[in-house]
């Protein structure tokens, strides 16, 4: 029987674009909005790919039921959860380690899994910056909890250079998506998140990718551990290739990149992970988990414009008196779009906590050096309740 990693491989370009326009038209039966056609049909398609364990059950995600919600919404079957189950099949050898079974796949790599440990295999490695896992590994010995532990790197048997960490069963988006998180599970994983961050500012690293697939769980419960610095930046080990005052922009996903990278400051600091924190800890916060920004897949035309004016509808275009800054950017944002006044976070936000709406207006804001830190995020009366337990289980133990 084919492996999960031989199935994947015989699965073509065109195959995969078949089922996402078959998952479109299915879609559109159901009157749902056209501009959102396309995008929902490559995230049904692609977490059928990267969750199905075989060819006919990523088939079977695949499709659209024909039965409604409700509120008369399409179903879409979803393949079983399997992270805890004796797979179907034999598993593949990756250096040292046998039976290995693939979980998910990125710009340059391939996560497996064996047993408690999770192997991170880099299979491109061309044109790769900002993503570097040489790099990566470098900066992951200097780090510490909360922050994901690296337990070793190899080389495979095909010579892939490959990262192993403990292997987390979830993951913030995951949780997501099982509906509201209550409020004591989001201070705690902010708290962790916010503990992270604090250390790796204050060594001078910018993660750049903060996002809710980034922030693994060891349970639904915690504790939470910042992972995915593939494509951080470094004062030192990233100086050559990026100095200071020319990072690359091409940073962050969707939704959670910050307004200035979007208009070309190469200067940028830590404040555009406090950003991507902010805009995190909004969507974690509201009844309904969804994001803040509505952001168009990478690959499609129009990605960046689509977010910055999701920004602008969403909390107001900026002036140069909420921007000063961006009076210097080479592509400022003042009078080259249309003005929006925008929402008062009461309104954005009506289900949320005001203590919790208080630190996202603070972070979500366009001016980067009025962002809180995150040793002061950790600060605000939001996280202290979190902060105070912490301290009293320390204690204890």
């Amino acid at each position: 029987m084919a492996s999960a990693a031989d199935w994947r491989a015989s699965l073509t370009s065109s195959d995969r674009y078949d089922n996402i326009q078959a998952i479109k038209t299915a879609l559109e039966q159901f009157h749902v909005t056209s501009s959102l056609t396309q995008r929902d049909a490559f995230s049904i398609e692609n977490e059928a790919y990267k969750t199905s364990s075989c060819r006919d059950q990523y088939n079977a995600a695949c499709r659209v039921s024909r039965s409604q919600d409700q509120n008369g919404s399409p179903q879409v079957q979803q393949p079983e959860p399997t992270v805890d189950e004796e797979p179907e099949s034999p598993g593949v050898t990756i250096g040292p380690y046998r039976n290995c079974h693939y979980v998910a796949s990125g710009v340059t790599a391939e996560v497996y899994r064996c047993k408690t440990t999770a192997l991170k295999v880099i299979v491109e490695t061309r044109n790769m910056e900002p993503h570097n896992p040489a790099r990566e590994a470098v900066i992951l010995g200097f780090l510490k909890k909360p922050c994901v532990p690296l337990l070793e790197t190899f080389r495979d048997q095909e010579q892939r250079f490959t990262l192993a960490f403990p292997f987390m069963p979830m993951s913030l988006e995951s949780l997501m998506e099982h509906g509201a998180i209550p409020q004591g599970r989001v201070r705690r994983h902010f708290t962790d998140l916010f503990k992270a961050l604090q250390f790796i500012h204050q060594e001078g690293i910018i993660h750049r990718d903060v996002k809710p697939s980034a922030v693994l769980l060891e349970s639904a419960d915690g504790p939470a551990y910042l992972s995915d610095f593939g494509t951080a930046w470094h004062p030192e080990l990233s100086a050559s290739a990026e100095p200071t005052d020319r990072k690359i922009l091409d940073i962050g996903t969707g939704s959670y990149r910050a307004p200035e990278v979007l208009f070309g400051d190469k200067s940028y600091g830590s404040a555009v992970d406090m950003w991507g924190a902010g805009s995190m800890l909004a969507e974690c916060c509201r009844t309904n988990p969804r994001p803040l920004f509505e952001s168009r897949q990478a690959h499609e035309d129009g990605n960046q414009l689509g977010l910055i004016l999701s920004i602008f509808k969403t909390v107001g275009s900026p002036t140069k008196e909420s921007w000063p800054q961006a009076a210097n950017f080479k592509t400022p944002p003042f009078d080259m779009y249309q003005s929006f006044e925008g929402q008062k976070w009461e309104e954005l936000l009506p289900d949320v906590n005001s203590d919790f709406r208080e630190l996202i207006a603070a972070l979500v804001r366009y001016d980067s050096s009025s962002r809180p830190t995150a040793t002061q995020a950790l600060r605000f009366r939001c996280m202290q309740v979190a902060i105070d337990h912490q301290t009293q289980a320390s204690a204890v133990d």
